[in-house]
């Protein structure tokens, strides 16, 4: 069965002043049980998960300034977020997710976080509305547990992972691969293990076929036995903060093509949702949908 991180703090509005647009993560749930995609046993709901596995990836002095609300004015306003208890807990609470769900990912093949995505995170400091590296936090909990070894982040949000790509920067157990806008923030990229800069108004053929000739070849090369994928659906080209041409169609066949090699390969696959920020929330939700619809096609 599909699983899916779903938690009630995700369907209540932040206080005023969080800019970030949180629409979505009420919509699409709704969406997927209106059409029939998913059930209510699909979904299960995070916790507040122990401390020691967020401090297996973030230093402590930032998690704790986070904790406490205690971060300096000058690294709060990086986050682009008003700090608050509400906003730092439904971080902490999604990071429970992204675990949790990689966990259901290696029991059935596949499992989703309705949130994370949060990749530009660092070890020591959030940006740009991520505070906690949510996917990064998952591979570090499923090394200690031993339950993967080599893992390979599959990063297609339209934004490069500079995060995730600061946080593995000398660990070859984790592969970090970025496909993202190259005019596009952030502005000064940090070095992932692979990156592919894409021009603006790329459009569907073009990152299509850049996609098919890289991927399986990096799967092959590297042999995960676990897979983290940002499918983040700002590469659409109505997107207010991104830069690409992409059609929702094409970032369907997009999700297709990785969805389908991670089953063909026998590799679990956790999905956290990423960016979405078209004017017409309608496009997101049908966009970030389209994941999940795939994900029952072709698992289950």
């Amino acid at each position: 069965m599909l699983k899916i991180a779903l938690h009630r703090i995700y369907k209540h509005p932040l206080p005023e002043g969080h800019r970030f647009p949180m629409e979505k993560y009420d919509l699409l749930p709704q969406q997927l049980l209106y059409e029939g995609t998913c059930s209510d046993d699909n979904f299960f709901e995070p916790e507040r998960p122990n401390d020691k596995f967020i401090l297996a990836v973030h230093e402590p002095e930032y998690y704790y300034d986070l904790v406490n609300i205690t971060l300096d004015k000058r690294a709060a306003r990086k986050i682009g977020f008003p700090l608050s208890e509400i906003l730092v807990e439904r971080e902490i609470i999604i990071a429970d997710g992204t675990i949790k769900a990689s966990e259901f990912a290696i029991k059935h093949g596949i499992a989703m976080n309705i949130a994370g995505g949060t990749h530009h995170a660092y070890t020591n400091r959030g940006e740009a509305f991520c505070l906690l590296n949510d996917q990064a936090i998952g591979a570090r909990y499923l090394q200690n547990k031993g339950l993967a070894k080599k893992i390979l982040i599959i990063d297609l949000d339209v934004h490069q992972g500079n995060g995730t790509a600061e946080i593995f920067k000398n660990d070859t157990s984790v592969f970090t691969f970025s496909m993202h806008g190259k005019h596009n923030y952030p502005f000064k990229k940090e070095q992932s293990d692979l990156d592919i800069a894409l021009e603006n108004k790329t459009d569907d053929n073009t990152y299509l076929k850049l996609l098919k000739d890289t991927l399986p070849k990096l799967i092959e090369d590297q042999q995960p036995d676990f897979i983290y994928y940002l499918c983040g659906v700002d590469v659409i080209t109505s997107d207010k903060l991104g830069k690409l041409g992409m059609t929702v169609k094409g970032c369907k066949e997009r999700d297709r093509f990785v969805l389908e090699l991670c089953k063909n390969n026998n590799i679990p696959v956790m999905c956290s949702m990423g960016g979405g920020y078209s004017p017409d929330i309608k496009v997101i939700v049908d966009a970030h949908a389209n994941t999940f619809r795939l994900a029952q096609d072709i698992f289950f």
